[in-house]
This record gives structure tokens, C-alpha cells and sequence, in this order.
């Protein structure tokens, strides 16, 4: 069982603990609701940009002060950006919390946005590697496929053009609107007291800057999902990397047990389906698998696979063929078990390190998702039958949602290879 204390601060801070009294360290994540989709497109990028710059120094303490603090306590500390969110998080002996909390919040609630240019160059860097990394980018061509011109169809690094151009004053601006303190989730997991904890945020949320006036615009939703698209970039790859995929369901939607046993019996594992059918048995591939991302008010399900030319077009038809097959006559009973037992397992197992279980926390209550205790998740896993599997399959991925992205020498044998697992998309497409 989880036993997690929450509280919410008079300024909206929400802060989520989970005290674990057999461990000396803890993990902390400052989870913020500024990520991706908050963007337009004049400032693509500008929430990973800023990630980069809280690091940069605060208004307490240099970049470098920041970095031997933290290298002093053997401890680590960083940062991701999502399209739901912004996370700075750590891990440090419980001796080490109060500091590694008041340099946290200054970087997150006082940056003072240094070094501006040359993390620029570092941002532009980093989106010209996914560039070069095809097994990368083709998750940025079949989000855009999936999602159009939605805010979630863009990369989370942004584009080149708007880092290369952005303003302090632009950044500082974001910041300002979507850094706020009610805006802020403080997660902790570990060797940790909630009171004390709750006490010395509240204390440190001091530094917050005063909210404007005027409270940030409400994220766009997706009402309804663009139609199916086709995106293609040509690169003289030894390899084509595909992708075929279609909107998902969202964090909260009660099918996300289900999602996730379906995840497993087509692709998530050795056992899985499409490793077996294309990579053991007929060695068409050396990667292939199912991803699924669930966002705060929808998601996405598909399959990537990496394979010449002369096994594109059978690698998609094997993909099709398994898929038709769970939504028709659902998983086998031994493939259920397996599958059921998989992902408990992979939970129990994460819930081992304090880092993971702040990340439950902290995720759920960002993305204003349902927060299960970990007996309650076991027993929803356990109670997904083989017709609800096969009745998602039936809903999420039937052939004519696939959106399908490829990375490759040749688009006509791509087009070739696409057209006879999703009828109809290649010249709805071309219209």
C-alpha cells in the first residue's frame, strides 16, 4: 500500500509526500504546468529553453555554486521538459533536503535567465542531434501526423528558428505567466516529514514573483483529432524508420489499465507479438515495438520499426495483421497472464527507488490525474479481461486512424508499402 500526505498552500502550492522510514535519501520533483503545449508558434521551444536556463544561476546563487552544492552532496539533480509539464528534480540524503529545496525553488522561482546566447547554442545543438538520430525524429513526424497543427503536434525542443531568435524579454515573460505558485507541484518521496516539509515550502514559495494580473491563457484541448496523415522526410538511411499511430487515451481515462496490458501482448516485451513475428521468427527487424504517451486530456498508441526496403512493406503487414487479430478474437489466455504479470512486476519494481515513486506523485497531481494507491493499481491490472483488450484494440487502432510517418531513402516505396495497411490514406493524403 501507498500512503501519500498532500496539502495545499493559501497560494496554491500543492505538496505531496510519501515518507519512507527504511531509506536516508529522498527525491524531490518541483513539477510545473508549463510545458509544450502552452506554446504558440512563435515561441516553439521557449518552455525547454527556459528548462535549460534555470540552471544557469538565480538571483542566490551562480551556476556553478548550484552545480557544487549538489556534487558536494553526492546527490543529482536535473531537469525535464513534457508537453504537459516542466520538471527540476533531485535525489540527496535527507541531511540535505533543506538546501537542495531552497536552491530548487530559486531556480524555479528566480532565475535570473544568464548565459543566455550560449545556451542558446547548446538548445540549437541538441535539436540538430535529433535531427541526425532518425530513430529519434520520426517520434516528432508521427506526433505532427497524429496531432496536425494541435500544440501537441509539435517537438517539445521547439524550432531552430524561434531558439535562434528569442528574446529575454519573451522568456522572461513565459516565465512570469506560467511559473506561479499556484501553478507549482512540490513532490517528495523518501526519508522525509510532511509537516516539516510543508513548512519549509511554505517559507521558500516566498520567492515566487507576484502572479500578473491576468491569469495565463487555458491550454487548447483537443476537441477532436485531426484526420489520419501521412508525413515523410527523405534521408539516405540504410534503414527505413516507421511509425504508425493514432490518438491515445488520457492519464485519467479508467482504459489505461487496459492500454497498458495491450501495450505488452502486441509490442511492449520479448514475448510480445511483433517481436516475435518479425524480429524472432522471420528477422525482419532488429527493433521494433509499441509506445504509448497519455496526456492530461488525450494521448497516443502505435508502433515503430526499423527495417530495409525489401521488409518495409511486410513488416507493416504483419503489424496490421496482429493488431486486426486482438481486436477480433482478443489476446490468449497464456498472453493475458503474461502480460498482467509483466507490467505488476515492472511497477513493484519501480516503486524500489524513491526517484520513481516522487515521479507517481508528482505526475499524477500535475496532470489533475486520479492517484491510486498501489494496491488499488494492482487490483485494476488484475481485473482487465481479454474482450476489454480486444474491444480497446477495436477502438484505438483500427485501420483507417493510423496516422503513418517514415524516415527514409524513397517516399514512392514508402507509399507502396503503407497503402495496402491503411487503404485510402496515401491518396487522401496526396488530395
Amino acid at each position: 500500500m501507498q500512503n501519500y500526505l498532500l496539502t495545499t498552500l493559501d497560494g496554491g502550492t500543492r505538496v505531496v509526500t510519501e515518507p519512507l522510514p527504511t531509506v536516508r535519501s529522498v527525491a524531490i520533483g518541483l513539477w510545473i504546468g508549463a510545458g509544450s503545449r502552452d506554446e504558440d508558434d512563435a515561441h516553439a521551444g521557449v518552455s525547454h529553453f527556459l528548462e535549460h536556463l534555470l540552471f544557469k544561476g538565480t538571483v542566490s546563487y551562480s551556476a556553478l555554486e548550484i552545480a557544487e552544492i549538489f556534487d558536494t552532496f553526492g546527490g543529482e539533480l536535473n531537469a525535464a521538459t513534457a508537453r504537459d509539464y516542466t520538471l527540476v528534480y533531485a535525489r540527496v540524503l535527507d541531511e540535505h533536503l533543506e538546501t537542495a529545496l531552497d536552491v530548487m525553488t530559486d531556480m524555479v522561482f528566480a532565475p535570473t535567465l544568464a548565459d543566455l546566447d550560449a545556451e542558446r547554442e547548446v538548445v540549437l545543438e541538441e535539436i540538430a542531434m535529433v535531427e541526425d538520430s532518425p530513430q529519434e525524429l520520426i517520434f516528432d513526424l508521427v506526433t505532427k501526423a497524429v496531432f496536425g497543427d494541435h500544440p501537441l503536434g509539435r517537438p517539445v525542443l521547439g524550432s531552430a528558428d524561434v531558439i535562434s531568435t528569442v528574446s529575454r524579454r519573451s522568456l522572461g515573460a513565459f516565465h512570469r505567466r506560467r511559473y506561479r505558485a499556484d501553478n507549482v507541484v512540490v513532490a517528495t518521496a523518501g526519508s522525509v516529514d510532511h509537516d516539516q516539509l510543508v513548512r519549509l515550502v511554505d517559507r521558500l514559495r516566498a520567492k515566487a514573483p507576484a502572479p500578473p494580473a491576468r491569469k495565463p491563457s487555458a491550454r487548447t484541448p483537443l476537441v477532436a483529432p485531426p484526420k489520419p496523415s501521412l508525413v515523410f522526410q527523405s534521408k539516405p538511411t540504410e534503414q527505413y524508420h516507421a511509425c504508425l499511430a493514432a490518438p491515445g487515451i488520457a492519464r485519467s481515462d479508467r482504459r489505461r489499465f487496459t492500454a497498458s496490458i495491450l501495450d505488452g501482448v502486441l509490442g511492449g516485451s520479448a514475448s510480445s507479438r511483433l517481436f516475435q513475428e518479425i524480429r524472432e521468427k522471420r528477422g525482419l527487424a532488429y527493433a521494433v515495438y509499441t509506445f504509448s504517451s497519455q496526456y492530461a486530456d488525450t494521448g497516443q498508441i502505435g508502433v515503430y520499426v526499423g527495417t530495409r526496403e525489401e521488409n518495409l512493406a511486410e513488416c507493416l503487414r504483419i503489424v496490421a495483421e496482429q493488431i486486426g487479430d486482438v481486436a477480433e478474437r482478443g489476446p490468449r489466455p497464456d498472453e493475458l497472464a503474461r502480460a498482467k504479470e509483466n507490467l505488476k512486476g515492472r511497477i513493484m519494481l519501480a516503486m524500489e527507488l524513491t526517484s520513481n515513486r516522487m515521479s507517481r506523485l508528482g505526475k499524477s497531481l500535475i496532470t489533475d490525474s486520479e492517484l491510486l494507491d498501489l494496491d488499488r493499481i494492482l487490483a485494476e491490472i488484475q481485473a482487465v479481461d481479454a474482450g476489454a483488450v480486444a474491444k480497446l484494440a477495436e477502438v484505438l487502432l483500427p485501420a483507417d486512424a493510423f496516422s503513418v510517418a517514415a524516415i527514409g531513402p524513397s517516399e514512392d516505396r514508402f507509399l507502396e508499402a503503407v497503402e495496402p495497411v491503411c487503404p485510402g490514406l496515401v491518396e487522401r493524403a496526396a488530395a
